[in-house]
């Protein structure tokens, strides 16, 4: 069978006029037995060819999310954004979710991917919500886990992993608030932060807030990941 070609969406910097991506992401897909290619943002009417030539799609992590794409006018919390990529990731993945290639949202992709369906975020947990919280934006090595989990029994992540808890990296301030109605929330930190949501219909369409492609070199659980990711596309073609 021909690896799949698996597109993983890339960051922005407007300052720079550039586009880039961590090599993390290439990486992990190329030894799940993937072939990565990066997509930019493009205009609209060039978003369909993006999704005809891939079987799969990541959208990756990076800066905040335009409060205008959920409704919101911006807190004093919210961080740098990028309205261009914005835009092409909403519009991307509202026609990649015609179809029923698998799709994975790391970290700012599951914001993305949560506000493409309707629903909302948090644009500083630390300024938008009382009591303690644990700290989402870490100081140790990206590969290393700095806390755990809950996983939600029968859900694709628990099937994956086979645990009901496990522990992750962290490198966020902004999360998922009310999810989107097609959406139930699969995972949760211990202080009640969402940590991973899943499409209720679609057979692999998952948004999980932590870094698995820093963690996967290091840890079997988050390599486990990958593969059956890549397993899906290679299952669903083009």
């Amino acid at each position: 069978m021909d690896k799949p070609l698996i597109g993983i969406t890339c960051a922005q910097d407007t300052a720079e006029q550039r586009y880039w991506l961590r090599e993390y992401y290439v990486h992990v897909i190329e030894k799940c037995g993937g072939i990565p290619i990066i997509l930019p943002p493009v205009e609209v009417n060039n978003i369909a060819k993006h999704i005809e030539t891939v079987s799969g799609l990541i959208l990756s992590g990076g800066v905040d999310v335009d409060p205008v794409f959920f409704g919101s006018e911006p807190l004093p919390g919210c961080g740098e954004i990028t309205p261009e990529r914005d835009y092409y990731e909403i519009e991307l993945v509202k026609k990649y979710l015609e179809t029923a290639k698998p799709l994975l949202a790391i970290c700012r992709g599951l914001q993305v991917l949560n506000i493409a369906c309707g629903g909302f975020i948090y644009q500083d947990i630390y300024s938008e919500l009382d009591g303690p919280l644990l700290k989402h934006s870490q100081l140790a090595p990206k590969w290393h886990a700095t806390h755990s989990i809950s996983l939600q029994k029968n859900s694709i992540l628990h099937n994956i992993f086979a645990k009901s808890a496990l522990r992750v990296n962290s490198f966020h301030h902004q999360a998922v608030s009310i999810p989107a109605k097609d959406f139930e929330i699969v995972a949760k930190s211990p202080d009640g932060i969402v940590e991973a949501i899943e499409h209720k219909f679609h057979p692999f369409t998952i948004g999980i807030q932590w870094h698995p492609e820093c963690m996967a070199e290091k840890n079997r659980d988050q390599m486990q990941l990958f593969e059956k990711f890549v397993k899906y596309c290679k299952e669903s073609g083009n």
